[in-house]
């Protein structure tokens, strides 16, 4: 194996990253773009923080159904949000959830886009067979309801943090595939490519260092709207009782916890929901700042 081939995925990977480093870099010129920046900061900084910030331990039992702003009766301390049903404080368990919901949504849709994005780059630049076997996997899989396959095999496979990635990655990983490989199928006839060919470069090399990097823009797009999905597909299977195990904090869970008892508390199910949206908000804000600068462009 020659030097070049070997080197072709870091080389395609490292080019790919930088650019879409330099695209986030312009956001600066769209104040919907910082404004989701903004939003989506706030939260990783709360999430790298949580220990510090967060007022209470988020699993300890101090004061059942206690209201928003009400002092805690056995010691020091403020319930800002309240608390659940088992004195546990919402805002100590907002603030530690969303180390969870940071953490599994973009390991999730990476994994989804590293299969997508292989799979993509095949069938659009190698076409044939390759292109018709892995055209027909992508149908099949998206020819189910995606939140019916989320719970088919979250039910089948069991409720855990790596299992929720696996689900998220074999469901998302075709939709991704069909938009890189309408991608290449456009930008494998470009002068830049043909030039490779002419120098004998590797397929690998062509797809992952000439194709990949200048397909970049489309792909950062979707990456933060499917972000966004990716995050209320947690929430949602954490309401289904299909998201990761009690006592762990999850908004999702917490939602469907609050669900008995909603009409009559209703703060424990609006506080988490509020934080679902918000940080969904901010990736779609991204989106649109991104798209608004390709435009300009």
């Amino acid at each position: 194996m020659s030097d070049t081939t070997a080197t072709a995925p870091a080389a395609g990977i490292g080019v790919a990253l930088m650019r879409a480093v330099r695209s986030f870099g312009l956001l600066r010129e769209s104040w919907v773009g910082m404004l989701g920046a903004g939003i989506i900061g706030f939260w990783v900084l709360v999430a790298i923080f949580a220990p510090l910030v967060a007022p209470f331990d988020p699993l300890a039992t101090l004061q059942p159904f206690a209201t928003p702003g009400s002092a805690w009766e056995g010691g020091e301390g403020t319930f800002w949000l309240g608390t659940d049903q088992l004195g546990r404080d919402i805002l100590s368990r907002i603030i530690h959830g969303s180390r969870t919901v940071l953490f599994y949504a973009p390991v999730a849709t990476a994994c989804a886009y590293i299969v997508g994005i292989v799979m993509g780059l095949f069938a659009g630049y190698m076409r044939g067979w390759v292109d018709d076997v892995l055209s027909r996997i992508a149908d099949i899989i998206l020819s189910f309801p995606v939140l019916v396959l989320y719970v088919v095999i979250i039910a089948t496979i069991g409720a855990s943090g790596i299992n929720i990635i696996l689900a998220i990655t074999f469901a998302s990983g075709p939709g991704i595939m069909r938009i890189v490989r309408g991608l290449v199928l456009d930008l494998r006839n470009r002068e830049y490519v043909a030039a490779a060919q002419t120098r004998g470069e590797t397929s690998w090399f062509i797809m992952l260092v000439e194709i990949l990097p200048n397909a970049r823009g489309p792909l950062i797009v979707d990456a933060c709207l499917r972000l966004g999905y990716v995050i209320i597909t947690i929430g949602v299977l954490g309401f289904l009782g299909l998201g990761l195990p009690p006592p762990n904090p999850d908004w999702g869970g917490m939602v469907n916890e609050a669900r008995p008892m909603a009409m009559a508390f209703p703060f424990m199910a609006i506080y988490p929901c509020l934080a679902i949206s918000s940080l969904v908000l901010g990736f779609n804000l991204v989106a649109d700042g991104l798209r608004e600068i390709s435009l300009r462009d």
